[in-house]
């Protein structure tokens, strides 16, 4: 250490020495500890570096060291911060893991330190932080991403920003806002929901009120309504456009480099620990991550340099900026490291760092049955069978009655499941003058006829050539690798052609699914090599895609293919064969998982789960992590349990010892787990007391019902959302009501409630009532007048009109209460208005009276409540209260009554033109009555006044 400490800067002497984070800020290009009070938050102009220290089991030390890049800081502070992290690093002993990590584009890793999100903030140390004494509220529209840890980033405030894939956050002043794309995920929905209780509490001192928008449920609801408003009405929006910031590399198959005098020099041969040698440095390749391993006698200076050619490497290449880095230290690889080469030999893992980078556990999550190896594409070591020698002469025919039918040459390597073939393949070997492979394949839905004819016919085959071939019998889906490996592509499609199957088809009343090129069809495209590589139709519906592996998707005249995340370079290359091969010269259109449009969703009947096979670390694990869609793995060493959540398909339920089992064998061959280790399926809302001591348990959480996104809502607003009201749960009504009087007593009763000072600033002259009025209303309409349908027959008692009679009574107290009456009742103009209140409030106290009375009118149009006088032998109203009754007497046509009138009319009430319509030409002009326009909500009405120059 003591040469070490020669290059150690002064800021980081004694760190580590404890569990937690520590940061420091790049000021004036020196790291400065940032205070605890301070920790998430960063600004755009600024670097900073983080490290985390863990504890393992046996009492060491365990670090990881990430340096974060703002968007806007400058070339030679981000070199800085790279800098002084190799330094941090010597400090602690040269065995952390190293991360870059660039604003926007963060490690999950990173980002679980600072749950449930950051939110980076402008400025930076050179601008002073840009701090104004008196911030003036901006309405702010984010893009909300992430199923564990949330990646937040703030779009333009524009209705054009929003998209049907995505879950978005409006933090507006008085509200905030959570709208769900139509297709967005389920889990990235309750995520956001953290978000939203996180801006409340933080920005809005937990007292705003919170709203979730459903894309497509455009209705008289007052949150749907309030939300298109803010954008300036309700229009359709677009699709998804990819970013820059969307971009993100493909993964490819591992390349190691070695790294020397600051350039890089390929390795060739199989990837093999080996390879590495311990006085030198390498770079691997994968694409959407570069990692960098230094060898533990390496030095610092030369550590210090490795960054740099791994940014220069990733710009020779034209990736993304946002490729991750990761840098590894002999002895302490990552799993996704390791991964890369095969087995790692156990005793190969240094001292601590086979007790994982968990303090107790490491928790996976498993999404499906399988494994794969952290994402590896295909088996390093695999070992290619025997083969027929290649460049022979290939024939195929289809049995059709009692005969054998020549496949044209553009079809072969076609097979269709209802019928049988035979195959002939001509080659030579050795010194012999021609060999014979001759099989015949049939189709797992062919008939028994067909297949007695294919041998049959085979057989008279090989007499007429002395008995000379290999004959042999396939079966589909049992297809030998000689046999996959003369057919390049070889595609099974739905259906048969073959008279045969027509007719059983017929006689037993099935449908024909016969693939044709004008169908609708989904293609799965298996294996890395000739000798494996096979496609397959299969059911066009979403839940037939896998992650791991390539499809082709025909819908007309669209073909899409669709890249997994975990699908191998090579299964995307064929891919593309296939598709030329299916339809020559098509279009062929590319989808990646997680940026399908639409239209592809569309093709497959809606969007729906599918399995992911993938297997991904989730870290600083928590009870909120255990997600019930999924199925996921904790490792304590001792013992692996695989939980189970209530939503997981039963198939997968099923599997959920062999998803723990293939777990096991990837540990013990990467990170030396016993393969003999307890294990244990644990489901959900049944963990055991030896389960649950590895989080901080709160019984709650288990026993909240529904999806993930359901469960939250519940959880942190304490209301079901409307999406779940046929779920016949019986609390909902309840809840509703609450949340109806609640809203009620809000808007009603605006002293009544506790104001912070930020938010009396915001109501100080402004027009509050209608809002919270027609919010109001829209709770009441919503617990009152639910659905019968959404009801089970349990909670239709008879509690429910007293409860309804309770709330109408209540309601009209509060109206009449908001009222002066003359002895009719009728609500007049107060002579009296400008005099004090008890409350010391005066001319605004009236103004607000007014206000009232005004709303309880369109109380009565809506038919939500009464609370107005019709009108009889009272006062006058003033102008700006007459009904349509009393307008109606007077018409005038429509190009006067226009806000952009050539010969504007006078002497009217301007906020009600439309009310000095004759039916007829209201009918002509808003496509409906004067009736059947005032049961609108007020927002609504404004929106059809606007468009027609009436407001």
């Amino acid at each position: 250490m003591s040469s070490a400490a020669k290059v150690v800067d002064p800021a980081f002497q004694g760190v580590g020495q404890r569990s937690g984070i520590e940061i420091w800020r790049i000021e004036n290009f020196q790291p400065v500890a940032v205070p605890k009070s301070d920790h998430g938050k960063f600004y755009m102009g600024d670097c900073y570096i983080v490290l985390q220290t863990t504890q393992s089991k046996g009492g060491s030390s365990l670090y990881d060291i990430h340096f974060w890049i703002g968007k806007d800081t400058s070339q030679d502070e981000a070199g800085t911060a790279a800098i002084k992290t190799v330094e941090l690093d010597a400090a602690l002993g040269g065995r952390a893991v190293q991360h870059r990590e660039l604003q926007g584009h963060e490690s999950d890793k990173f980002l679980s330190y600072f749950k449930p999100c950051i939110i980076p903030l402008e400025g930076g140390v050179a601008s002073g932080f840009k701090t104004p004494e008196v911030e003036e509220f901006e309405t702010r529209l984010y893009v909300c991403k992430g199923k564990r840890v949330v990646r937040m980033k703030q779009v333009p405030f524009a209705r054009a920003s929003l998209n049907h894939d995505d879950v978005f956050i409006l933090d507006s002043e008085k509200k905030i806002f959570q709208f769900n794309g139509a297709n967005s995920n389920i889990q990235e929905r309750a995520k956001a929901l953290e978000v939203v209780q996180f801006l409340k509490d933080k920005y809005h001192e937990g007292t705003c009120a919170v709203a979730i928008v459903d894309d497509g449920k455009l209705d008289t609801e007052s949150d749907s309504g309030e939300f298109w408003v803010l954008f300036g009405g309700f229009a359709p929006i677009g699709k998804k456009v990819i970013s820059d910031d969307d971009i993100v590399a493909e993964r490819i198959p591992a390349k190691l480099y070695s790294i020397h005098e600051g350039g890089v020099t390929a390795v060739e041969g199989e990837l093999s620990k080996g390879m590495l040698e311990n006085n030198k440095c390498y770079l691997l390749d994968r694409g959407a991550e570069v990692f960098i391993w230094v060898g533990r006698s390496t030095q610092v200076e030369e550590r210090k340099t490795v960054g740099k050619v791994a940014e220069d490497f990733i710009a020779n290449e034209n990736r993304p900026r946002s490729t991750r880095i990761t840098r590894v230290i002999q002895g302490y690889e990552t799993h996704a490291f390791k991964s890369n080469f095969g087995s790692w030999p156990a005793g190969s893992v240094a001292p601590g760092a086979e007790e994982g980078r968990g303090k107790v556990a490491a928790l996976l999550k498993q999404q499906g049955v399988g494994l794969k190896g952290l994402g590896k594409s295909a088996p390093v070591n695999e070992e290619v069978p025997p083969l027929l020698e290649g460049g022979g002469k290939l024939e195929v025919w289809c049995i059709n009655g009692n005969a054998k039918t020549p496949v044209s040459k553009e079809d072969i390597g076609k097979f269709y499941g209802g019928d049988c073939y035979i195959v002939l393949y001509t080659y030579h070997s050795g010194e012999r003058k021609e060999d014979y492979y001759l099989c015949c394949w049939f189709g797992k839905n062919s008939i028994e006829a067909d297949q007695q004819m294919a041998t049959r016919l085979a057989n008279t085959m090989s007499n007429s050539l002395k008995g000379r071939p290999v004959l042999g019998r396939i079966f589909q889906g049992k297809e030998p690798p000689q046999f996959i490996a003369i057919f390049q592509p070889m595609v099974i499609l739905k259906g048969g052609l073959s008279s045969g199957y027509k007719k059983y088809i017929e006689e037993k009343e099935l449908a024909d699914d016969t693939y044709t090129a004008d169908s609708v069809a989904l293609f799965r495209v298996s294996g890395t090599s000739s000798h494996n590589n096979k496609t397959e139709q299969v059911d066009a519906v979403a839940t037939s895609l896998i992650s791991t592996e390539c499809f082709l998707l025909q819908s007309g005249s669209s073909l899409f293919t669709w890249h997994g995340n975990q699908s191998a370079f090579e299964q995307q290359q064929l891919a593309a064969k296939v598709a030329e091969f299916l339809k020559p010269g098509a279009t062929l259109k590319h989808a990646k998982e997680g940026t399908e449009n639409s239209i592809f969703w569309s093709a497959l009947g809606g969007k729906q789960n599918y399995t992911s096979k993938k297997v991904e670390e989730v870290f600083n694990f928590s009870q909120d992590d255990l997600l019930t869609e999924d199925v996921l793995v904790l490792d304590t060493r001792a013992e692996v349990f695989v939980w189970v959540g209530q939503s997981v398909d039963p198939k997968e339920k099923q599997s959920a010892f062999d998803v723990a089992q293939q777990y096991i064998e990837m540990a013990a061959a990467l990170e030396g787990l016993s393969p003999n280790v307890p294990m244990y399926r644990v489901t959900e809302g049944n963990e055991p007391s030896f389960f649950t001591t590895y989080f901080s348990w709160d019984s709650t959480k288990a026993t909240a019902l529904g999806n993930s996104f359901q469960k939250k809502m519940a959880l942190l607003f304490g209301i079901k959302h409307h999406e779940d009201k046929s779920s016949g749960n019986q609390g909902g009504g309840a809840t509703q009501r609450a949340s109806a009087l609640a809203a009620l007593s809000s808007a009603f009763n605006p002293s009544s409630g506790k104001s912070s000072p930020r938010s009396q600033d915001r109501t100080n002259g402004s027009n509050q009532g209608p809002t919270q009025r027609a919010s109001a209303l829209a709770a009441l309409n919503s617990a009152f007048n639910s659905s019968p349908t959404a009801r089970s027959p349990s909670s239709r008692g008879s509690g429910q009109g007293t409860q309804r009679a309770a709330a109408v009574a209540a309601l009209s107290q509060v109206l009449t209460a908001e009222k002066k009456k003359t002895p009719d009742g009728t609500p007049t103009q107060s002579p009296s208005a400008e005099t004090k209140t008890p409350s010391g409030e005066g001319k605004n106290e009236a103004s607000e009276v007014d206000q009232g009375s005004e709303e309880g009118k369109e109380i009565d149009d809506t038919g939500s409540a009464s609370g107005s006088n019709a009108g009889g032998d009272s006062e006058p109203k003033p102008e700006s209260e007459q009904d349509y009754a009393d307008i109606g007497q007077v018409v005038f046509s429509y190009d006067q009554l226009k806000a952009r009138s050539e010969n504007p009319v006078t002497g009217i009430d301007f906020k009600r033109r439309e009310a000095y319509l004759s039916p007829e030409e209201f009918e002509s002009i808003f496509g409906m009555d004067k009736e059947a326009f005032n049961k609108q909500p007020k927002w609504k009405q404004d929106m059809q006044k606007k468009k027609v120059d009436l407001f």
